[in-house]
């Protein structure tokens, strides 16, 4: 089983965070892994996005060029990767910041509110993980132990007090049906 995942958005808004959870799971799982980030010189606010592939067999190469899973978090990542999504894949969007609809009718798209959610749910900043929950719950790229011991390594120790709200936050999105 492979997974090719893309996920893209501003700086700041968490997407190399959430492709090193993705990496991190799956090397926990013993799984091959590739993480190949990419962002503006302005690093917050500019754009960012990082290919994570996990896979049973050797990777050939980290550049996803035709992802299975793309992750947008803002709309000129949604125009500029939507149509390399491979026909069959998965678009995962957070619909508080995207109003774009998807036209492909050769993919499976979830809309989740995560910006939204996280602000109401007092978890500000996390709307990435509500998303990668989510993405979890459809995909199933890791098990559940290595997600969470993911979560728990990539959260530095001077941030340790985020651990309880990642884990919620990743637990919303899995949760969410809309």
């Amino acid at each position: 089983m492979t997974h090719q995942i893309l996920l893209a958005g501003f700086g700041g808004q968490g997407i190399l965070f959430m492709g090193k959870i993705i990496a991190n799971a799956g090397l926990m799982d013993g799984r091959e892994v590739s993480w190949l980030p990419s962002y503006g010189p302005e690093m917050r606010g500019g754009t960012a996005n990082c290919s994570v592939t996990v896979s049973d067999e050797p990777i050939g190469s980290p550049l996803i060029t035709t992802p299975e899973i793309l992750v947008a978090m803002n709309t000129p990542s949604l125009e500029k990767f939507v149509d390399a999504v491979v026909p069959g894949g998965k678009i995962f969007i957070d619909s508080t910041l995207i109003d774009l609809p998807v036209e492909r009718k050769d993919v499976t798209c979830f809309r989740i509110p995560a910006t939204a959610m996280a602000q109401e749910e007092g978890l500000k900043g996390l709307a990435n993980l509500i998303v990668l929950g989510k993405v979890y719950a459809e995909t199933g790229f890791s098990t559940p132990e290595a997600l969470e011991a993911s979560i728990k390594k990539c959260i530095p120790p001077k941030k340790a007090h985020l651990l309880e709200p990642n884990l919620k936050a990743i637990s919303l999105g899995e949760k969410y049906q809309g």
